[in-house]
């Protein structure tokens, strides 16, 4: 498993989230509280939007806590929408590529979770992504591989519609393998317009998910656990796609669709 924190508001520096606070994320890559594995070690990265359409991206091997480069860039950089992620891998090497957020044209997309038995059945899947964006397909996880099927089945027109089509697919085949838990999966991405989040299972077990208004930086919080005590935080029903934009924060059923 992994840990994850996404924002969108008004600019603020990276390290507000990823080094600043006390439960901070590089802090919850080595000591995370609502997770399987206390320690997240295996590759982080960051992915930034600013005035370019297409996102800045960030990925290394180490762990957080280890790369100064890491922490001297966010204290450098404001944003007013990025991602961050800390792996636990799930089997997969330890690689850049594998490492998350992953990108493909100017969208972004990073995840924690696990697909069942997805080595056995692990070619289908790449067979799924459609042939001008295999290009994109960079590493050899499970989520770049929902990500780049989504991408390739209206995610730009549909972002909900296309996500419950690629997950309903992988749980599918997951099923078909045996192997349990079929689906566990909460994940984030975005357009650089509005940032998105869902959290789902194909059992009771969807992993934690929170999210929050701040006043004082004037933008919505996404994360897997809270990275600060102050505050309200509000946590993301499974079963959820959520939408956080300007204009708020929008939250409705996310029902993936199985094949038959």
């Amino acid at each position: 498993m992994c840990r994850w924190a996404a924002y969108t508001g008004e600019p603020i520096f990276l390290s507000d989230i990823i080094s600043d606070p006390e439960h901070s994320l590089i802090e919850q890559s080595r000591d995370a509280e609502k997770c399987k594995t206390a320690t997240n070690a295996d590759g982080f990265g960051i992915a930034w939007y600013g005035a370019r359409k297409m996102p800045g991206l960030y990925r290394d091997t180490y762990p957080a806590w280890s790369d100064p480069n890491l922490i001297s860039l966010a204290e450098q950089v404001k944003s007013r929408l990025f991602m961050a992620h800390v792996r636990a891998s799930t089997g997969m090497a330890t690689s850049r590529n594998n490492c998350h957020p992953f990108e493909c044209r100017n969208w972004t997309f990073m995840h924690n979770g696990q697909v069942g038995g997805f080595m056995g059945f692990r070619k289908s899947a790449d067979m799924m992504i459609s042939e001008p964006l295999y290009p994109d397909r960079k590493g050899a996880t499970d989520s770049e591989a929902i990500f780049l099927v989504a991408m390739g089945d209206g995610l730009a027109n549909d972002p909900k519609a296309a996500m419950e089509r690629s997950v309903g697919t992988f749980q599918t085949l997951a099923q078909r393998a045996g192997v349990l838990p079929y689906m566990r999966f909460t994940a984030a991405l975005s357009d650089g317009k509005s940032l998105f989040a869902i959290r789902y299972a194909s059992d009771v077990r969807a992993p934690s998910l929170f999210y929050r208004w701040s006043e004082s930086r004037r933008g919505w919080a996404v994360v897997s656990e809270p990275f600060e005590g102050k505050g309200d935080w509000c946590e993301v029903p499974a079963g959820s796609f959520c939408t956080f934009s300007a204009e708020g924060c929008e939250i409705t059923p996310f029902e993936p669709v199985l094949a038959a």
